[in-house]
């Protein structure tokens, strides 16, 4: 936690991040222009951000897209704020919020964490039934194969569709799939209303895609980008808030035996 809180210090870095909070997704040029800084200084400063994990990077075509990543702040609050006087750390709590607020206006929501596992495990945590229900209360019928349809068991909820379907599938690498249909019985297991129902069914299937590296012996990065979103969209704001809590428990269950508390 060293370099988060060396990175949060410096006030340049910090304008960085307010810039990414603002409009995700911002390339070098875009994040030069936007503040009064030269070039090669808001390179070193994204530099040291990406080192802290507060910062993670996409690649477009032939262009370098920054996102701000919450995981890293998400992991500090986890550790700490329940074991202090909240109002002792209130700033770093409003700073989690700021972080995981992140307006999904743009089109990709981007979260990077590192798990003491091997690609191994951690590919079977995102592909076993024995695992997803663990963390994810949800399991999927496949073959993992691309191409090939998936059924989503979500919460109790069986969604079938042809649309779901694999994108790609390299084990214990990469991986892809387009996200479940919206259903009424899924809104009636979530308790949404009919404005929300018919807002998410009116909305362009997105994608979700996994991509798992060795960072060290026994340590694994695991970045989640999930796509395909239209400006405003409902379901982007709500995967923003979801994911964080799902890789959270994802990593606590690799790394600890068990899956964080329903009420984490």
């Amino acid at each position: 936690m060293d370099e988060v809180f060396k990175a949060l210090a410096d006030a340049s870095r910090r304008a960085l991040l307010d810039s990414l909070n603002a409009r995700n997704g911002q390339t070098l040029r875009e994040l030069c222009a936007g503040l009064d800084m030269a070039r090669q200084s808001v390179s070193k400063h994204l530099a040291v951000l990406e080192e802290a994990g507060l910062v993670a990077t996409v690649r477009r075509g032939r262009e370098k897209l920054h996102y701000l990543n919450a995981a890293p702040v998400h992991e500090i609050a986890d550790r700490w704020i329940s074991r202090y006087d909240r109002a002792r750390v209130q700033a770093l709590a409003d700073l989690k919020l700021a972080l995981e607020e992140t307006s999904m206006d743009a089109p990709t929501f981007v979260y990077t964490t590192y798990i003491r596992t091997t690609p191994q495990k951690l590919w079977q945590a995102l592909t076993e039934p024995a695992f997803t229900r663990r963390y994810w209360a949800t399991e999927f019928t496949t073959d993992w194969s691309v191409g090939s349809p998936m059924t989503w068991d979500n919460h109790g909820v069986l969604i079938s569709d042809p649309e779901q379907v694999v994108l790609e599938s390299e084990p214990c690498s990469r991986l892809s799939y387009t996200w479940h249909a919206i259903t009424p019985e899924l809104a009636k297991r979530f308790g949404w209303d009919e404005e929300l129902l018919a807002r998410l069914s009116g909305e362009a299937r997105s994608k979700v895609t996994f991509t798992i590296e060795e960072a060290a012996a026994q340590v694994v990065k695991l970045t989640v980008v999930h796509d395909g979103f239209e400006p405003g969209s409902s379901m982007a704001e709500m995967v923003s808030h979801g994911w964080p809590n799902v890789v959270a428990s994802l990593k606590s269950l690799l790394e600890t035996g068990e899956p964080l508390p329903d009420d984490a």
